[in-house]
């Protein structure tokens, strides 16, 4: 009979410590090969959310752009006649700056007593009405020249909704919109800012 020699016991402290120590390795690399992909991953999808931002941001701009020029073609080809007063000039994209304070008006038309400051949207919010309320105050303040002028503000927009309409009405901004082929003004409530 074959005599047997005795195998080491598979738990010994020193095997079983050798183990852990394998495993901890092996694990420490799987974790910091997930790690690693987790971070492409994520970089993968920034770059793509930012790419899509831009996309947006300018599809956006140009809808925005679309509708600045659309009403202001609409006042410059003869059709200054709104606010029950006739404008000699008309401004688009004017940007004003004074010190800290800078503003930029859409569309700007002056008589010898009166200026329209114009703000154009694609698609207006209600949002969009204390904004252009400001403006009749920074107008004021970054051009003196027009401090005496009867100021009068209008939203232009390619589309309302009935909410902004009435907001506009209660706050004494004419209602600018597209109906069809012609631009429709809407100024019977308006106020002198």
């Amino acid at each position: 009979m074959k005599k047997q020699t005795p195998q080491a016991d598979p738990f010994t402290f020193e095997a079983v410590w050798a183990s852990l120590q394998e495993t901890d390795r092996i694990l420490s690399e799987k974790f910091a090969e997930t790690d690693r992909l987790s971070k492409e991953t994520s970089e993968r999808a920034d770059r793509r959310m930012k790419k899509i931002e831009k996309t947006l941001g300018e599809w956006a701009n140009n809808h925005g752009a679309f509708a600045e020029e659309y009403f202001f073609n609409s006042f410059e080809n003869g059709k200054q006649n709104f606010f029950g007063e006739h404008f000699n000039e008309i401004d688009q994209n004017l940007k004003v700056r004074k010190q800290n304070l800078v503003d930029e008006y859409d569309i700007v038309m002056y008589n010898d007593s009166h200026v329209a400051i114009v703000e154009t949207k694609f698609k207006a919010h209600k949002n969009d009405v204390p904004k252009l309320l400001k403006k009749a105050e920074t107008f004021r303040i970054l051009c003196p020249d027009f401090k005496d002028y009867n100021v009068y503000l209008g939203l232009a927009s390619l589309t309302f909704y009935p909410e902004l309409e009435q907001e506009c009405i209660d706050k004494g901004i004419a209602i600018i919109k597209q109906v069809g082929d012609t631009v429709v003004i809407n100024d019977a409530h308006l106020k002198v800012y």
